[in-house]
């Protein structure tokens, strides 16, 4: 015999919070700072920054110590010919030697290797990320795979003459990933070791890595979050050169042509095809068809036949991983 059990009925105010409980999410429950805390290894990657490691690391361990993370601090000195290394290591900071310069990405890999923790946090060291929006990207990591300080905040210090080279790089990289992208290559950004892992083969050494990780993670659909920052002026001089944009646009067009290649077979496919038929039609009209006609829709129909076969082989790359 089955047996009821009644129980009281709630009154307005009991149903009320119950139905705002179902419903709020668990992320707008959450407090702002502490509830999340992990574990992080922060990269420097230097150069010759002899006169703004030791402020920058002093100020990322200060940023850290209000989070609640367990934490790691490694300056990568990327073959420096002054005191950034002794200096660093007057931090006490782990430090990396590298024998010569082998490039800013190069620099990053290396400290990767060496972290202990899921999570990597890479910022430079010339002083232009400020470390006091690190805790705001912490906070943003649970169910994300990499938080970008987007330079899009109020005070943002970007140099009259790269400021259209980097309108151009970012709009090409939006088209070709089909999302919009607020910074490619913010240098302050928090990822999981485990990606850097599993894309370091296609990152490059130069400075163009950044860039790389973040068409890589785009392209594959995994979750990135872009946060405004501010952008100040560096301590000592650039070490970016005029000729990297092109390394940047190459980059660009590489990735895409290895996560999305129809983006770029299908424009490239359209030249050809296009003016080969405009040639057939006006042959037709002189009943004769020449071979210009014919190889230029030819071309277009190979372009895209390239496009569909490299679009095939990256899917059955991305689904083995």
């Amino acid at each position: 015999m089955r047996r009821c059990v009644c129980l009281p009925r709630p009154d307005n105010g009991t149903l009320q919070r119950l139905m705002q409980t179902a419903v709020s999410p668990a992320t707008e429950a959450a407090p702002a700072t502490g509830t999340q805390a992990g574990e992080v290894t922060v990269v420097i990657p230097a150069f010759n920054e002899q006169e703004a490691i030791v402020r920058e690391v002093e100020m990322v361990e200060a940023a850290l110590r209000q989070t609640g993370w367990q934490y790691e601090i490694i300056v990568v000195d990327d073959g420096s010919t002054d005191e950034t290394a002794a200096r660093a290591e007057s931090t006490g900071a782990q430090v990396i030697r590298l024998p010569r310069n082998r490039g800013y990405g190069a620099a990053i890999k290396s400290g990767v290797l060496a972290a202990r923790y899921p999570w990597v946090l890479i910022t430079d060291a010339d002083g232009t990320y400020p470390p006091r929006f690190i805790p705001r990207l912490l906070e943003l990591t649970p169910h994300r795979d990499m938080v970008v300080g987007a330079r899009t905040g109020d005070k943002v210090h970007i140099p009259l003459l790269r400021q259209p080279a980097k309108w151009f790089l970012r709009r090409t990289a939006e088209y070709l990933a089909e999302q919009p992208i607020p910074d490619l290559n913010s240098g302050l950004r928090v990822i999981r070791r485990s990606l850097i892992e599993r894309f370091r083969h296609f990152l490059p050494t130069g400075f163009s890595f950044t860039t790389s990780i973040t068409l890589a993670l785009l392209c594959n659909g995994y979750a990135v979050e872009f946060t405004p920052i501010e952008y100040e002026k560096r301590i000592g001089k650039s070490k970016i050169r005029p000729a990297h944009a092109f390394q940047f646009l190459v980059q660009i067009l590489r990735m895409i042509t290895l996560f999305n290649p129809l983006r770029v077979f299908l424009p490239l496919g359209f030249v050809p095809f296009f003016a080969g038929v405009a040639y057939l039609v006006y042959d037709l009209t002189q009943w004769n068809i020449t071979d210009t006609a014919v190889m230029g829709v030819v071309s277009g129909l190979v372009i895209w036949s390239i496009g569909l076969l490299a679009d095939q082989n990256a899917r059955f790359n991305m689904d083995r991983d």
